[in-house]
């Protein structure tokens, strides 16, 4: 008999099932074993599939990105990150090189604009922000160096809508990807790849998970082009881990139901604040009188326009601040997408690196609060933002 330590760590093997769990299982293990040294390396070497180590792949984790894939389109596959964020620097990295040149929203989330301007720049990489609802402007924009074309299907905070048949129509021109961060939107309200859109990336922490308890991102296109950004994800290390995969993976399931509810509750809240004799502004595309509403109800799916409400009360950045200081239900917290209404005050958090200038050319105004709609009723929502715009 084998000592005590060594029964320790050699367990009995796990037994066998002959039923298919209803729920997959959580493959919490960085490393797997193999029946011989020729299997292991036939496995290492792509000659054979299987597992080896899941910083390279983990059962759990590629479920949730297939997952994601199967809602987006029925050709693609995809490729699970641990955040938003390393999904979209792997991307990156896996497009451009040395002396690449990325064209960009102007509206280009600040995460993004960080990884572009503070980090890739440093590599020789130029990025020329545009507004992108002017096509002739973006169109311009690229150089013979132009590597990519970068869009957004919902900017962060102003909600302004990418026309995405009209972008990837230049990307195709150009003969450069088109890729598009759908975080905003999520595959309930609009799938880009079915518009032209080569790659679709989301931070899964949003609406994905939608229950602000897990962090993770994930990036779907077709099998080709997708080899590229698996291997560098794994040269890079951005692997979403076990735990997190199965939380991202149960909130799937409730996405369309979820979504659905959020947007209807968006579009009461906006039209309401949209009336408000204090509210200067509102940003969302769901009402009539936003500058991208005949759009979004051309590409998102009937009655859904995201559930992002931007308020601009009269008064500045103070007006700004104190509606966030009086709401009651609404919390004070950054993200979006989870089942509580969130709130945040734009030029102070989100968007605190851009001066005036920057906030002016982006339509962001200095009292611009930005409110990620929740499940709770509606109505307690807009009485809640009423009472707090004072």
């Amino acid at each position: 008999m084998t000592g005590e330590g060594t029964r320790s760590v050699h367990p009995p093997a796990p037994r066998q099932i002959a039923q298919r769990p209803l729920v997959a299982p959580i493959y919490r293990t960085s490393t797997f074993v193999f029946d011989s040294a020729q299997q292991m390396a036939d496995v290492f070497a792509g000659r054979e599939p299987g597992w080896s180590y899941s910083r390279t792949d983990n059962p759990t984790a590629l479920a949730f990105a297939d997952a994601v894939a199967a809602l987006e389109h029925p050709d693609a596959v995809g490729q699970a990150f641990a955040s938003g964020a390393a999904a979209t620097s792997t991307v990156l990295m896996a497009l451009l090189g040395a002396g690449s040149h990325v064209v960009a929203p102007q509206e280009v989330y600040a995460g993004t604009w960080a990884l572009l301007t503070r980090q890739l720049a440093r590599f020789g990489v130029q990025t020329s922000f545009v507004d992108l609802t002017d096509l002739g402007a973006v169109a311009a924009a690229v150089r013979p160096e132009t590597r990519l074309l970068w869009g957004e299907v919902l900017a962060n905070p102003t909600m302004t809508v990418a026309d995405l048949p009209g972008l990837s129509a230049i990307a195709r021109d150009a003969g450069i990807p088109f890729v598009v961060d759908a975080t905003f939107a999520s595959p309930a309200i609009c799938r880009p790849l079915e518009h032209g859109a080569d790659l679709v990336l989301h931070s899964a922490t949003k609406y994905l998970g939608g229950h602000s308890d897990a962090t993770g991102g994930v990036v779907v296109g077709s099998p080709e082009l997708m080899a590229s950004i698996r291997q560098a994800r794994v040269d890079l290390g951005g692997a979403l881990a076990p735990d997190e995969a199965a939380l991202l993976s149960r909130g799937l399931q409730t996405l369309p139901l979820r979504v659905a509810r959020q947007c209807q509750s968006a579009l009461t809240v906006a039209t309401a604040l949209a009336a408000h004799p204090k509210v200067e502004r509102v940003d969302y595309p769901g009402l009539p009188t936003h500058r991208d509403h005949a759009l979004a109800t051309q590409l998102f799916d009937a009655g859904r326009y995201g559930a992002v409400v931007t308020v601009t009360p009269y008064g500045g950045r103070e007006a700004g601040m104190a509606l966030l200081d009086r709401l009651r239900i609404v919390q004070r917290a950054t993200s979006l997408g989870g089942t509580v209404s969130k709130a945040v005050h734009v030029p102070t958090t989100t968007h605190m690196s851009w001066d005036d200038a920057a906030l002016a050319a982006a339509g962001i105004g200095a009292g611009a609060v930005r409110v990620s709609i929740g499940l709770e009723d509606a109505e307690d929502l807009v009485e809640d933002i009423i009472q707090a715009l004072g």
